[in-house]
């Protein structure tokens, strides 16, 4: 052990002599300059400039993350110019993996959002620090979640803003209600809901592909992959278009950990009550995905004691609150 120890030392004294003299494996220091992403047209909307190229160094410790080898990138946003922000990866995230999590639509959304006009660097009353990625799922070639933790400070006090985010990015919902007989039905789907531990009824629902933001397009998909039903584009009404301006026009339902934004959709139609029976029950979903998916129709005047979904309950509001304004268009049975 003590050979071990003074070898160690001896390495370490090293690093102190230009690298190409050094005769260390690439098991030991392992630099990578990552190159420069050069397509950006996919998201054109966020003005980000690159400071630094992504590089693997060797340190003692960097940052908060007392890791030996760790990737690093630094990038200047136009809100905070004065101020580069560095993008740390978190022990276990890969070279590739942190290469796509600081090129993906999810993370460029959410560095646009904290720069627009009500968010978090708008008055200059706050700065962003340091972004450490944490996590990675992709979901084919693109990435599906993203975990990490930005250090926003509050330049009053000097501290830190609670700052641990799950980014999924936007999706949608759509309420669907069916006159039949004189009777108003909704029409929900039952999944299994493994984050929560329950199987829980909600609306059919499904997340934006990346950054291709057809949301109209996309409520119309989900609602038949889920349930069958082949809804008309021109019959769906955005109720979060109703939303003030302000808001971005979206629902956020967890934004105290989550980036997801939802857009909320409403379809009315008239089915004979054959519709209503073949839909009750019906198991639907794509089953090689693991979308295990049976759909439910419930009476719309009971829907808002029938789930804790938020999407449903959101949904109810929205419509109702637009009903009672004049805002929706005349129905056309």
């Amino acid at each position: 052990m003590h050979g071990v120890k003074r070898v160690l030392g001896e390495m370490r004294t090293l690093f102190l002599v230009p690298a190409q003299l050094l005769p260390i494996t690439r098991s030991i220091l392992d630099i990578k300059i990552a190159s420069h992403p050069t397509n950006w047209t996919h998201f054109p909307s966020v003005p980000i400039r690159y400071f630094h190229k992504s590089t693997r160094i060797f340190s003692q410790k960097m940052a908060s993350e007392p890791t030996s080898s760790q990737l690093t990138h630094t990038i200047t946003l136009p809100a905070q110019l004065g101020q580069p922000v560095i993008i740390l990866a978190a022990a276990g995230v890969s070279d590739s993996d942190f290469r796509h999590a600081i090129e993906c639509s999810l993370f460029k959304q959410w560095l646009n959002n904290i720069q627009t006009e009500t968010g978090l660097l708008a008055n200059g009353a706050m700065s962003l620090r340091q972004v450490l990625i944490q996590g990675v799922d992709m979901f084919g070639s693109r990435v599906g979640f993203l975990k990490f933790k930005a250090d926003v400070i509050d330049k009053e006090t000097g501290k830190k803003i609670p700052g641990i985010v799950f980014a999924r990015g936007p999706a949608v919902a759509v309420l669907i209600l069916l006159d039949s007989d004189g009777e108003t039905y909704a029409v929900l789907t039952e999944q299994v809901r493994v984050p929560v531990g329950k199987l829980i009824l909600e609306l059919p629902a499904g997340m934006l592909d990346g950054d291709k933001g057809d949301i109209a397009g996309t409520a119309i998909r989900e609602v038949e992959e889920e349930t069958g039903l082949h809804l008309n584009l021109n019959d769906v009404i955005d109720l979060t278009a109703f939303l003030d301006p302000s808001t971005g026009r979206r629902v956020f339902p967890s934004p105290g950990g989550c980036d997801e934004d939802i857009g909320l959709f409403l379809y009315r139609g008239s089915v004979d009550k054959e519709i209503i029976r073949e839909l009750q029950g019906k198991q639907t979903g794509l089953r090689d995905h693991g979308e295990l998916i049976r759909v439910h129709v419930v009476p719309f005047k009971n829907l808002w004691r029938m789930t804790a979904d938020a999407k449903v309950l959101t949904a109810i509001a929205l419509y109702e609150m637009a009903k009672r304004d004049g805002l929706l268009p005349p129905y056309k049975d």
